[in-house]
Protein backbone atom coordinates (compact mmCIF):
# COMPACT_ATOMS: atom_id res chain seq x y z
CA UNK A 1 0.00 0.00 0.00
CA UNK A 2 2.93 2.36 1.07
CA UNK A 3 4.76 1.49 -2.26
CA UNK A 4 1.42 2.36 -4.55
CA UNK A 5 0.97 6.25 -2.11
CA UNK A 6 4.60 6.90 -2.84
CA UNK A 7 4.15 6.12 -6.84
CA UNK A 8 1.21 7.96 -6.79
CA UNK A 9 3.24 10.80 -5.23
CA UNK A 10 6.04 10.68 -7.65
CA UNK A 11 3.68 10.57 -10.85
CA UNK A 12 1.62 13.58 -9.21
CA UNK A 13 4.80 15.33 -8.45
CA UNK A 14 6.04 14.67 -12.07
CA UNK A 15 2.80 16.13 -13.68
CA UNK A 16 2.74 19.33 -12.02
CA UNK A 17 6.68 20.12 -12.75
CA UNK A 18 5.88 19.69 -16.43
CA UNK A 19 2.25 21.85 -15.94
CA UNK A 20 3.92 24.72 -13.95
CA UNK A 21 7.25 24.64 -15.93
CA UNK A 22 5.54 26.98 -18.49
CA UNK A 23 4.49 29.21 -17.01
CA UNK A 24 6.25 32.58 -15.31
CA UNK A 25 5.65 35.81 -12.47
CA UNK A 26 5.71 39.24 -12.84
CA UNK A 27 5.95 41.17 -9.41
CA UNK A 28 3.87 44.33 -9.15
CA UNK A 29 5.47 47.58 -8.13
CA UNK A 30 3.60 47.85 -4.59
CA UNK A 31 3.93 51.08 -2.39
CA UNK A 32 3.97 50.22 0.98
CA UNK A 33 0.81 51.26 2.70
CA UNK A 34 -1.09 51.35 -0.43
CA UNK A 35 -3.13 48.93 -2.03
CA UNK A 36 -3.25 48.28 -5.84
CA UNK A 37 -6.01 47.91 -7.90
CA UNK A 38 -4.71 47.29 -11.69
CA UNK A 39 -1.47 45.43 -12.93
CA UNK A 40 0.22 46.41 -15.55
CA UNK A 41 1.70 43.71 -17.85
CA UNK A 42 5.32 43.91 -19.97
CA UNK A 43 4.10 45.88 -22.98
CA UNK A 44 2.42 48.48 -19.91
CA UNK A 45 -0.97 47.59 -20.39
CA UNK A 46 -3.22 48.09 -17.45
CA UNK A 47 -5.35 45.39 -16.46
CA UNK A 48 -7.41 45.42 -12.72
CA UNK A 49 -7.04 42.99 -9.92
CA UNK A 50 -8.63 39.88 -10.39
CA UNK A 51 -8.89 39.57 -14.49
CA UNK A 52 -7.74 37.31 -16.95
CA UNK A 53 -6.76 37.98 -20.41
CA UNK A 54 -5.17 36.01 -22.85
CA UNK A 55 -1.52 37.81 -24.60
CA UNK A 56 -0.28 37.54 -28.73
CA UNK A 57 2.20 34.69 -27.66
CA UNK A 58 -0.31 32.26 -26.51
CA UNK A 59 -0.01 32.75 -22.84
CA UNK A 60 -3.13 33.59 -20.13
CA UNK A 61 -2.52 35.69 -17.49
CA UNK A 62 -4.46 36.63 -14.17
CA UNK A 63 -3.78 39.89 -12.35
CA UNK A 64 -3.34 39.23 -8.42
CA UNK A 65 -2.70 41.80 -5.84
CA UNK A 66 0.95 40.88 -6.08
CA UNK A 67 1.86 39.48 -9.42
CA UNK A 68 1.04 38.78 -12.81
CA UNK A 69 0.62 34.91 -13.45
CA UNK A 70 1.07 33.62 -17.26
CA UNK A 71 0.80 30.54 -18.68
CA UNK A 72 1.55 28.73 -21.98
CA UNK A 73 -1.62 27.73 -23.79
CA UNK A 74 0.20 25.75 -26.20
CA UNK A 75 0.89 21.71 -26.09
CA UNK A 76 3.81 20.74 -27.51
CA UNK A 77 3.80 17.26 -29.75
CA UNK A 78 6.37 14.84 -27.90
CA UNK A 79 7.07 10.86 -29.02
CA UNK A 80 6.41 11.36 -32.64
CA UNK A 81 8.80 10.07 -35.28
CA UNK A 82 10.78 13.09 -35.72
CA UNK A 83 12.64 11.55 -38.68
CA UNK A 84 9.60 11.41 -41.35
CA UNK A 85 7.25 13.96 -39.33
CA UNK A 86 7.84 17.77 -38.23
CA UNK A 87 5.61 20.01 -35.84
CA UNK A 88 4.34 23.50 -37.60
CA UNK A 89 2.96 26.19 -35.08
CA UNK A 90 -0.64 27.72 -35.64
CA UNK A 91 0.09 31.17 -33.87
CA UNK A 92 -3.63 31.64 -34.81
CA UNK A 93 -4.94 28.52 -33.02
CA UNK A 94 -2.14 28.60 -30.50
CA UNK A 95 -1.76 24.88 -31.59
CA UNK A 96 1.07 22.40 -33.12
CA UNK A 97 -0.10 20.10 -35.64
CA UNK A 98 2.08 17.02 -36.97
CA UNK A 99 2.25 16.09 -40.34
CA UNK A 100 4.91 14.22 -42.60
CA UNK A 101 7.75 15.95 -44.29
CA UNK A 102 7.30 14.74 -47.96
CA UNK A 103 3.21 14.86 -47.27
CA UNK A 104 2.17 17.82 -45.16
CA UNK A 105 -1.55 16.79 -46.03
CA UNK A 106 -0.96 13.79 -44.38
CA UNK A 107 -1.04 14.05 -39.83
CA UNK A 108 1.19 11.94 -37.80
CA UNK A 109 0.54 9.85 -34.56
CA UNK A 110 1.69 11.49 -31.57
CA UNK A 111 2.00 9.70 -28.38
CA UNK A 112 2.10 12.60 -25.88
CA UNK A 113 1.76 16.06 -25.30
CA UNK A 114 3.70 18.73 -23.08
CA UNK A 115 1.70 21.90 -21.45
Amino acid sequence: MLNFLLGGLVIFATFVTLCNASCYLILNDIVPGESTKECTDLKGNKHPINSRWQTDNCETCDCGEKEISCCSLVAVPVGYDIHKCQKIFNKEDCKYIVVEKKDPDKTCDVSGWIL
